[in-house]
C-alpha cells in the first residue's frame, strides 16, 4: 500500500530531532486537554487519556499529513458526551459505555470507508456559513456544559435542561469550586503566549491550581478526579444490537463527518505553516483506523489538533514520528497517572475547557457577518442555534439545505439579469451588445422573425424556470436561436425546460436552433432526444445560426 512508502526508516527518521521535540511538547499540551475532554465526556479523564495515545499513534502512522497530531478535541467530545449520556441512562454504566465506544468503532469505520472512496476531497466544501455557525456551536455547548462543574453542583441531561437548571444551582454553588476554575481560566486567559512554546498554559495552570487546592484546601472540600485505571487498557469488546442500529448508526455518521472535517481543515493549517500538501484520503483512512483502535481500547474519538499540530510544528517536529512519540509520552504517563491525577479538582479542567470553548467560536466571522449580507448572518445564527438547542445533525443538514438554495438563488438571479434578448433591430439598437458587423447585417436582415436568446454560465435546476417563462411574453417570431456557446454545464432540470421549449415550438410550426460547441450540453440534450425534434437543429457559433435562418426566411418568402 501506499502509505508503507512513506514509513521507510530513511523518511521516518530524517528529522528525528526536531520530530522529538515537537512530539514532546504537543504531548505536554495534549495530556490536560485530555483529561479534560475525557472527564466531560461521561466516560471519565482514563478515556480521554486512551483516546490521545492510541488515536494519536495510530492516525500518525497511517495518516496523510506528516506533520499532523491528533487526540480527542472539542467537537468530537461534544458528540460522545451525548452518546454516552443516551446509552449509559438506556442500559446501564457498562452496557452504555460498550455500545458508546462501539460507535467510536463504526465511526472510524465510517473514516476509512470515505478515504477508500476518495472523498476527500469533497469532505471541506461546505459553506463556511455552516461551518462557522456549527464550531460556534460547538463552543457554547462546551461552555454551557463546564458551568454547574464550576459551580461545583451536577447537572445532566440535554443542553436546554442545563441552562434552565443553572439559575437554581446558584443556590447550592461552591465558592470553593467557583474560585479554583476562575482562577484557572484567568491564568489560562493571561499567560503570556511566548511562554506557550516553553510551557503550555493548560499544563502549567493544571499543575498550579491543583498543588494550591492540595496544600490549602480539605480534600473532600471540593470534587476531585478521583482514582484512576493503571496499566495498560483492556479490550472492549463492539456491543451493537439491531434495535439500536439507526441511533449508533446515526452517532457513528456524525462522528465520522464531523471527524473528517475536523482533521483536514488541520491538515490545510499544517499545509501552510510546512508549506506541504496533505493527502486528504490517506488521512481519513488513518484517522478511521486511529478512531477504530481509540473504541476498542475504550477511549474516545478524536481528529486532527489544530493547537497541537501548530505546536507540534512550531517544536520542530515534521514527520509522523513527532505524532508517534507524542502518543508514546502520553503512554508512559498514563502508565502512572493515576496517582498524580486522582487529587485534580474538577473545576480546574472546567476552567482549561472554558477557554477551549471560548477559543472554539468563531468571533471574527460572528463580527463581520453583518457586514456581509443580513442571510448570511441568519444562517449562521440559524445554524448556531439548531446545534446547541436541537441537535448537530439537524443543525448542519438544515444549514447546507439553506446554504445551496440560497446560493442556487443568487446563480439563477445574476443567470437572468446577464441573459441578452434579441428580437428585431430595436432590441438590436437598445441593447449596444458587443456583436461582429455580419451578425448585426443579419439580425436586421431578419427582422422580428428571429429570437435570440444567449445565455452564460452553468445552466442548474434553478435556472429551469426563467429558461420556461421566456417564450411567454415574446411577440410572434419564425426561428428560436437559443445560443448555449457559453454554458459549459447544462443541468438535468435546465435540459428538460430546453426539451420543452423545442416541443412547444414545434407544435407552433417554429423552427429552434440551439448553439453550442460545448461537449456536454449537446451529449445531455441528445440523450433526452431533442435532436430528433422536428425543426430543431444545432450548429457550433451564433454566425453560422444567423445565416441559416437568413436563408429559411427568403425560402418560405
Amino acid at each position: 500500500m501506499t502509505f508503507l512508502l512513506s514509513l521507510r526508516p530513511a523518511t521516518l527518521f530524517s528529522n528525528w530531532k526536531g520530530d522529538l521535540t515537537g512530539g514532546f511538547t504537543a504531548a505536554v499540551v495534549a495530556l490536560p486537554l485530555a483529561l479534560a475532554f475525557g472527564v466531560a465526556s461521561g466516560a471519565g479523564a482514563i478515556a480521554g487519556l486512551y483516546g490521545a495515545v492510541t488515536l494519536g499513534f495510530f492516525a500518525a502512522l497511517f495518516g496523510g499529513t506528516p506533520s499532523q497530531v491528533s487526540g480527542p478535541t472539542g467537537p468530537m467530545t461534544v458528540i460522545m458526551t451525548a452518546v454516552v449520556t443516551l446509552l449509559v441512562g438506556r442500559y446501564g454504566p457498562e452496557g452504555g459505555l460498550a455500545m458508546a465506544f462501539t460507535v467510536v468503532v463504526l465511526a472510524g469505520g465510517f473514516q476509512v470507508l470515505f478515504g477508500l472512496m476518495k472523498l476527500g476531497q469533497y469532505i471541506t466544501m461546505m459553506p463556511y456559513t455552516v461551518i462557522s455557525g456549527f464550531m460556534s456551536g460547538i463552543g457554547v455547548i462546551i461552555i454551557v456544559l463546564q458551568i454547574p462543574t464550576l459551580f461545583g453542583v451536577t447537572l445532566s441531561g440535554p443542553i436546554p435542561t442545563i441552562v434552565a437548571g443553572i439559575p437554581g444551582a446558584f443556590a447550592q454553588l461552591n465558592p470553593t469550586a467557583l474560585s479554583l476554575g476562575v482562577a484557572t481560566f484567568a491564568l489560562v486567559m493571561l499567560y503570556p503566549r511566548r511562554w506557550n512554546t516553553v510551557l503550555p498554559a493548560p499544563l502549567v495552570a493544571l499543575v498550579l491550581v491543583t498543588v494550591v487546592s492540595v496544600l490549602v484546601m480539605p480534600e473532600d472540600a471540593i470534587p476531585r478526579l478521583g482514582a484512576m485505571p493503571a496499566g495498560l487498557p483492556s479490550l472492549v469488546i463492539p456491543r451493537l444490537g439491531l434495535s439500536d442500529l439507526r441511533t449508533l448508526g446515526g452517532f457513528a455518521l456524525t462522528l465520522a463527518v464531523l471527524g473528517a472535517i475536523d482533521s483536514l481543515l488541520t491538515s490545510l493549517v499544517a499545509d501552510n505553516i510546512t508549506r506541504t500538501h496533505h493527502d486528504s484520503d490517506k488521512e481519513l483512512i488513518g484517522q478511521g483506523i486511529g478512531n477504530i483502535a481509540a473504541g476498542l481500547v475504550g477511549g474516545l474519538p478524536g481528529a486532527g489538533a489544530t493547537m497541537r499540530t501548530v505546536t507540534n510544528v512550531q517544536a520542530g517536529g515534521r514527520t509522523p514520528l513527532s505524532g508517534m512519540i507524542h502518543a508514546l509520552v502520553l503512554l508512559v504517563i498514563t502508565l502512572g497517572a493515576g496517582p498524580l491525577a486522582s487529587p485534580i479538582p474538577q473545576a480546574v479542567l472546567a476552567g482549561i475547557l472554558l477557554r477551549v470553548g471560548l477559543d472554539i467560536i468563531d468571533w471574527n466571522f460572528i463580527f463581520r457577518a453583518p457586514l456581509l449580507s443580513w442571510k448570511t448572518t441568519g444562517l449562521m445564527w440559524l445554524v448556531l442555534i439548531l446545534t446547541v438547542f436541537w441537535d448537530l445533525i439537524t443543525a448542519v443538514v438544515v444549514g447546507v439545505f439553506l446554504a445551496n438554495i440560497l446560493t442556487i438563488k443568487r446563480q439563477t438571479d445574476l443567470q437572468q439579469e446577464e441573459m441578452r434578448r434579441l428580437q428585431g433591430p430595436a432590441d438590436l439598437a437598445a441593447a449596444g451588445y458587443d456583436i461582429s458587423p455580419e451578425e448585426r447585417q443579419l439580425l436586421r436582415r431578419c427582422g422580428k422573425q428571429v429570437l435570440v436568446l444567449e445565455l452564460s454560465g452553468p445552466l442548474s435546476f434553478g435556472a429551469g424556470k426563467f429558461l420556461s417563462q421566456q417564450l411567454t411574453s415574446v411577440d410572434d417570431f419564425h426561428t428560436l436561436v437559443l445560443d448555449l456557446s457559453a454554458v459549459p454545464l447544462l443541468g438535468v432540470t435546465a435540459a428538460l425546460a430546453i426539451e420543452t421549449i423545442c416541443f412547444d415550438c414545434r407544435d407552433q410550426q417554429r423552427q429552434v436552433i440551439i448553439v453550442t460547441d460545448r461537449s456536454q450540453p449537446v451529449e445531455r440534450l441528445n440523450r433526452l432526444g431533442v435532436d430528433r425534434i422536428r425543426g430543431v437543429a444545432f450548429m457550433v457559433d451564433r454566425l453560422s445560426a444567423l445565416q441559416a435562418c437568413c436563408r429559411q426566411l427568403a425560402e418560405a418568402a
